[in-house]
């Protein structure tokens, strides 16, 4: 019996109290009731009055339901040379590895980057030391840039079916059974490795081959249909199926997919800077008197706004959490978000981004109808932020009541981002962009006092919210309509926008590939 309550925070610590309310809701009797399973929660913090929505499933006596089993799938043992080729092992590429298995098709995954292990210390030594690996770091490896950075798991689906289905995918692998629960589920940057270990070593088990530190440099082609890859070395790899999942940062497939006979086309992105403020302020501004509750935790917010012709808004926030350096070139600055699954970090950051469209990369003397255009305005202001943080993935920074005023600022407080930051000023590294989101701030500050104030920061540049460019394909079968064989998969393809949605589209792709051949 499923029951919604709307209920005040200490509710939902007193378990005995919270299963009367849903007993007398439902007008059931109690001694017919054996437990009480929370199924969802939101908390609503609109209008300066926090409740929390509940939905709680009621068991009966009479109900004669096994408990939930999270367990991964069953697979078939794989055999025989891989049918499908998998470029990039994100949440993409694994989930649709992962459909193709439970289908009986053995894949090969092909990763630039490092498995998790090795990935870290790699990123250790680009946080301590400043040493960027262009092939291993916070966007390349094994699990994606999800997998260092945050794993929320939120998406704006609504095939809650499938959704459901992912969820329970990521419990069996190790994720805690709360996500299933939480209106804006979050495994957690310090879980989320574990669990795509976990993924990766059950489709292993299975026969799926996954290769590391193996770039693709080129498609192989015949006769306007795909026929493989070839690697960096020289080495060919035959299927008569390729699944491009690569990421948002992956700038050179991007460029191979379109001298092989792809088509390529511009589509919208957003670019900014992370604002950063102490989490006890977004508490209080969040929670009011509440601020702190235990049953809350760490309050997110999400901000939209409109500056004339420009949207800007809020992006990837991160409670209790930290700013990262998220660079895949040489000499280009770029930070993102993460939180640990307990979120008890002391400061909030979130990307505060504008949206780019043709007239902002018209501004900037491109010319919009490149597929490439995009690309070069992310590059150009992430090397004009290496430039003014003064080298060494140092990030240029600045307070947002200065930011505000226009000007750089003399002294900065304290920030998350462990790699150090740089008081500049940000107007030259932004761009077209500096004006908007200055403006924006100003909304904002006059809905939440403070927002824009001295304890705040801006540090820049979040430049990889999204890809710039779609690889098209068919509506329908998902293939590319002008190379056969090639399906554009996930965030890198322009089809998804986080872990969630990349999930989604892998197995939808698989789904595909497995409906072409019977």
């Amino acid at each position: 019996m499923r029951v919604e309550l709307s209920v005040h925070p200490d509710l939902l610590l007193d378990p005995a109290g919270l299963l009367d309310a849903a007993v007398s809701k439902a007008s059931a009797r109690r001694r017919s009731v054996v437990a009480l399973d929370v199924v969802r929660k939101t908390i609503d913090a609109r209008k300066g009055r926090v409740r929390v929505h509940v939905v709680v499933e009621l068991r009966l006596k009479s109900d004669a339901v096994a408990p939930t089993s999270f367990l991964p799938p069953e697979l078939p043992t794989l055999t025989g040379p891989p049918e499908v080729i998998i470029v990039g092992a994100g949440p993409a590429g694994m989930f649709a590895a992962w459909e193709l298995a439970k289908q009986g098709i053995r894949s090969v995954v092909l990763e630039r980057g490092k498995p998790v292990r090795a990935r870290r210390l790699d990123l250790a030594e680009l946080m301590r030391h400043g040493a960027l690996n262009p092939e291993s770091n916070y966007c390349f490896g094994e699990g994606g840039a999800g997998t260092f950075s945050d794993g929320k798991l939120y998406t704006r689906s609504s095939k809650r079916g499938a959704v459901r289905g992912v969820l329970e995918a990521f419990v069996g692998y190790g994720a805690s059974e709360q996500i299933m629960v939480d209106a804006r589920p979050h495994i957690g940057t310090n879980k989320l490795p574990g669990v795509v270990m976990g993924m990766r070593e059950h489709l292993e088990s299975a026969g799926v081959e996954f290769c590391f530190n193996t770039a693709v440099e080129a498609l192989t082609t015949t006769d306007g249909a795909v026929t493989g890859v070839r690697l960096v070395d020289g080495t060919v790899v035959s299927a008569p199926a390729v699944v491009l999942a690569v990421g948002h940062s992956a700038r050179d497939v991007f460029r191979f997919a379109a001298a092989a006979g792809a088509v390529l086309e511009a589509k919208s992105f957003a670019l900014g800077v992370r604002v950063e403020h102490p989490q006890s302020f977004i508490d209080r501004a969040q929670y009011g008197d509440l601020a702190g509750h235990p049953a809350l935790g760490a309050a997110p917010y999400r901000l939209v706004e409109r500056v004339g012709e420009h949207g800007v808004f809020s992006f990837c926030m991160c409670p209790g959490g930290f700013i990262a350096p998220a660079a895949t070139e040489a000499r280009g600055q770029v930070v993102n978000g993460w939180s640990p699954s307990s979120r008890t970090g002391a400061f909030a950051n979130s990307g505060f981004v504008a949206e780019v469209d043709a007239n902002v990369l018209a501004a900037h003397g491109l010319d919009p109808s490149d597929p490439f255009a995009g690309i070069e305005f992310q590059r150009d202001l992430e090397q004009r932020a290496y430039e003014a943080g003064g080298g060494d993935y140092v990030a240029p920074a600045v307070r947002l009541d200065d930011f505000v005023a226009g000007r750089a600022s003399g002294e900065l407080p304290e920030c998350s981002y462990r790699r150090g930051i740089r008081a500049a000023d940000l107007n030259p590294v932004l761009a077209g962009l500096a004006e908007p989101l200055r403006q924006a701030l100003r909304q904002v500050d006059a809905k939440i006092p403070g927002f824009a104030g001295p304890g705040g920061l801006a540090v820049a540049v979040e430049s990889r919210t999204s890809c710039p460019v779609r690889t098209v394909r068919d509506p329908q079968t998902l293939v590319s309509p002008t190379l056969a064989g090639l399906y554009p998969c996930g965030e890198g393809a322009g089809f998804a926008g986080g872990i969630m949605s990349a999930a989604l589209d892998g197995i939808r792709v698989a789904t595909a590939i497995a409906r072409r051949d019977g």
